[in-house]
């Protein structure tokens, strides 16, 4: 047969079976079984740099090296720091290309001039060089930044293309192309333009995905409208056509999207950087086209930024787990679904672990499912019982000594719901029968949340997640930003109950109507409250706090921030009546979160000190004989406040719950994640967790101050 016409037919088959960045030969691709993230950290100068992770299923990734950089960045770079990397199996199946943006972004967005090269043979070890683009290309003279280079093998032209986005002077930011020479240590060919953007906006973050004999080219375009796009074409360098449509499944700003195939054939995955929230999202894809999210699916236990992912063999996964593989990585890998994940307690110097379990879990034969990885060998392997105390394992990692734990299991109740949550709001609702926890979902960068979720519950420890109620993209119109602190009352109206959710939406407060306390919700179409009541300076129109007064059915809200105002609600229960609103700030101890019950002739007015911010935030108590004041303050009127010595800080944001019939109360309060939030500085405020404990009084009415516990309460019996 012609040997042209052979390598043609090989060329075209390359092409067909969806060889691009995250591909390999058809011999190696059946053998990968795990996943190589690679990533920077942040914007300081010593996040900057490039990171590892591995996963066996492309969902679930651990951090390599204690989640220290696996390169030194002053060694590879002209800056001293990179970004973006980007990394690719090589076309012979067992080399691999790296490249990412030199760059440390202290010294300005337009301060960098080129990107960093590197080469490996095992991904261990690293041979690297630098490309200026100004200094090698004299007519490039005018560029000013050259971001996200990433790596894809030509099969045409056999030679691995470089393709990165730049920008000369104040133009829009471009996407060009160029070959690497022979030994990736520079190009063989000028800069050419690889995408036209119709718009001729900024276009930034390519990333090229080979399927079915097409390139997909993923980008994030920049200016009027941003997001991330996909050009189409059928050659590497030239012909994308735009599908113009936005492909993030999120309204938060995105960059640095990166799709990669998994390993069982089952579809793709597009992942990107939600830079403003400090995440990432997962979405998964069976024709590139049609994305769904899959976060819930997905766990890390570091923060990445604009990374990618590659598929590795176990061999690959054994040898980066013998080079930066720890002991405390593997005893942080539980798999059981029992386990409180985010409340792990694992001490290196002691050589402790204690997992927390969810509530009714068998530990007497409990197996903690350390996941499984190449060359670690972590013994016993069978499930242990845990009634008698701690149980010895000792994790054997290749080229490492054995290193032994102590792992205790313990039944925690506190936190009552999966995940970050804050400024709970209880209900038991006579319709139903059952408890509801309605609060901020919580997690996001600068609370900056924009829905709101439900939890049921029978005992107020067994909580069910009743999914989002309230979405202010797609149900509210006055508002699309920090979702906060809601507060809800239910109302029998004509013989029906009705369900009335009041909460914070860009710092006004607005109230949305159900038949049912798990909607759907119908927002009122403009905020109740937006603005700040006559008499007070500064403060937030936030916080809302509803009660209706047993003792003469009037329903009344608070609200305030810096300021306690109080007014009374319509029959309608979605307007003010007029001239009732009062400001009753009890103290200067007053900061926000009021909350009111009713006990023996007697309101109580609850309140959080501080800021949600401070390991010292706390709530405290005054009375008075009405539920518009004036307060009267105890001289012990804490409630609620840290316990440093078990680690619980920050617990504020109260509500109050009544058990039916009986005179037993519970209080449900946020606190910083355990444990630990007490190191993440100011972003603990803004990754909170949703705890209940009793509420006890004395005999002569006031309040216990309550001590804040990690097993929370037994299931209450109605």
């Amino acid at each position: 047969m012609n040997k042209k016409i052979v390598l043609k037919a090989a060329l075209l088959w390359l092409v067909s079976t969806g060889f691009n960045a995250t591909a390999q030969n058809s011999k190696a691709t059946q053998k990968n079984s795990a996943y190589l993230f690679t990533y920077f950290t942040g914007n300081s100068k010593d996040e900057e740099a490039i990171h590892f992770a591995l996963s066996t299923d492309g969902y679930r990734f651990r951090a390599l090296n204690n989640d220290k950089p696996v390169i030194s960045s002053a060694s590879i770079s002209a800056t001293g720091g990179v970004r973006d990397p980007h990394i690719l199996r090589g076309a012979d199946g067992k080399s691999f290309y790296m490249v990412a943006t030199d760059m440390v972004s202290a010294k300005g967005w337009d301060s960098n001039r080129g990107m960093v090269l590197l080469k490996s043979n095992d991904l261990i070890h690293w041979n690297s060089s630098k490309i200026n683009i100004p200094q090698t290309f004299p007519q490039f003279a005018a560029v000013n930044r050259v971001w996200a280079p990433q790596t894809i093998y030509d099969t045409k032209a056999g030679k691995y293309m470089l393709y990165w986005s730049m920008r000369a002077g104040s133009e829009p930011d471009k996407i060009y192309y160029a070959y690497a020479n022979k030994d990736f240590t520079g190009f063989s060919s000028e800069p050419k333009q690889l995408y036209f953007n119709p718009g001729n906006g900024a276009t930034i973050d390519g990333d090229i995905v080979a399927k079915d004999g097409k390139y997909y080219l993923f980008f994030k375009t920049e200016g009027s409208g941003a997001g991330i796009k996909i050009a189409v074409s059928d050659q590497l360098t030239e012909g994308y056509v735009l599908k113009d449509k936005y492909v993030q499944q999120t309204t938060n700003p995105v960059e640095g999207a990166g799709v990669f195939k998994l390993n069982n054939g089952k579809g793709y995955i597009l992942m990107y950087d939600l830079y403003t929230k400090g995440k990432y999202q997962f979405t998964k894809t069976a024709d590139l086209e049609n994305f769904t999210v899959v976060d819930d699916e997905v766990s890390m236990n570091f923060h990445p930024r604009h990374g990618t992912v590659l598929p590795i063999t176990s061999k690959e996964e054994e040898a980066l787990l013998s080079k930066w593989g720890t002991a405390e990585e593997v005893m942080e890998s539980v798999q059981s679904p029992a386990v409180k994940k985010r409340n792990i307690v694992l001490d290196t110097v002691l050589k402790t672990l204690m997992l927390p379990v969810k509530p009714g879990t068998v530990i007497s034969k409990f197996d903690p499912e350390f996941i499984g990885l190449p060359g670690v060998v972590i013994a016993p392997k069978a499930a242990q019982n845990f009634t008698k105390g701690a149980v010895k394992y000792t994790i054997n990692i290749k080229s490492h000594a054995p290193v032994t734990y102590a792992v205790t299991v313990k039944e925690y109740h506190n936190p009552v719901l999966d995940g970050y949550f804050a400024d709970p709001e209880i209900l038991y609702s006579k319709k139903t029968g059952k408890y509801y926890i309605y609060p901020t979902s919580d997690g996001f960068t600068g609370w900056s949340g924009t829905y709101f979720k439900t939890f049921s519950s029978t005992d107020l420890v067994n909580w069910k997640d009743e999914g989002v109620i309230l979405d202010l993209a797609k149900d509210v119109s006055w508002a699309k930003k920090n979702a906060w602190a809601p507060t809800i009352a239910e109302k029998l109206v004509n013989g029906q109950y009705k369900y009335f959710y009041y909460y914070c939406a860009a710092q006004k407060i607005g109230v949305a109507v159900a038949n049912d306390p798990v909607g759907p919700f119908t927002d009122s179409g403009q905020p109740l409250i937006d603005k700040r009541p006559e008499g007070t300076k500064g403060g937030q129109q936030i916080d809302p706090a509803v009660f209706t007064d047993p003792k003469t059915g009037k329903s009344y809200i608070y609200w305030g921030n810096g300021y306690m105002a109080v007014a009374e609600l319509n029959d309608d229960m979605i307007s003010l009546k007029p001239g009732t609103t009062k400001i009753i700030t009890p103290d200067n101890t007053f900061r926000e979160g009021c909350y009111v019950i009713y006990r023996n002739g007697t309101y109580y007015f609850m309140w959080s000190e501080d800021d949600t911010r401070s390991p010292n935030y706390k709530v405290r108590y005054g009375t008075s004989t009405s539920p518009t004041g004036p307060i009267t303050i105890p001289t012990n009127n804490i409630v609620i406040t840290q316990d440093a010595g078990a680690g619980i800080y920050a617990t504020g944001h109260n509500s109050v719950i009544q058990v039916l019939g009986k005179d037993e109360w519970y209080i449900v309060y946020h606190r910083f994640t355990y444990p630990n939030g007490i190191k993440m500085g100011e972003s603990a405020g803004y990754n909170r967790e949703v705890c209940i404990d009793k509420l006890e009084f004395n005999p002569d009415g006031s309040i216990k101050q309550v001590k804040p516990t990690l097993t929370g309460i037994a299931p209450v019996k109605k």
